[in-house]
This record gives C-alpha cells, structure tokens and sequence, in this order.
C-alpha cells in the first residue's frame, strides 16, 4: 500500500466546515476524477484552530499512486476558499494495524 499525503496551510478556520462540505459531495456524487480510478481510500484532516489539514489518499501500487499524484497535482483549492497546498509527500505504508481493546 502506498499513500500520498498534501499538507493545506493559509485557509481561513472559518472556512473550514465550507471545504469539509465540498469535499464530501465530490465524494457523495460518486464520480472519480480521472486518474484517481485506483484511489483505495481517501482522508481529510483538519485543524480547525487554524484552518491547516491534510489530504490522504490511499493506493495498492506506487504506479497508481504516481497517476493518482498527477491528477491531484491539477486540482487546486478553489478561488475564494483560501490557503493553497504547501507540500506534497509519497510513501508507502510499511506497517498499518488496527487496535482491539483486547491488544492493548
């Protein structure tokens, strides 16, 4: 599993909720850009103190991860939601394990 991770900085925290609700109807109209066809899971973090996040997108290969990248590269945060993407990093997921309260 590899996983592209793009740091948001500048939004305005009041503005926060606006760019959560955004994204979910992408999600929610259930059209995937292309690019991001073997796109495996996708998060949104965000602080809303300061407005900052960071979008996680999950792929099974780095092939799929190198085209979903490209893709992501051509969207931008749109004019008037503020803050803009500061940094972009690839990884690829060594070790992923859910917790049971039986493990700990």
């Amino acid at each position: 599993m590899f996983i592209r991770i793009a740091r948001f900085e500048g939004r305005d925290p009041s503005q926060v909720d606006e760019s959560i609700e955004r994204v979910r109807t992408m999600w929610d109209e259930g059209t995937t850009p292309p690019g991001l066809e073997d796109c495996r899971r996708s998060m949104m973090l965000v602080d809303r103190k300061t407005g900052n996040g960071l979008g996680l997108t999950f792929f099974d290969d780095e092939d799929a991860m190198q085209r979903g990248d490209k893709a992501l590269d051509e969207m931008t945060p749109p004019a008037g939601m503020g803050g803009s993407r500061s940094t972009v990093e690839m990884y690829e997921v060594a070790l992923d394990r859910e917790w049971t309260p039986s493990i700990r």
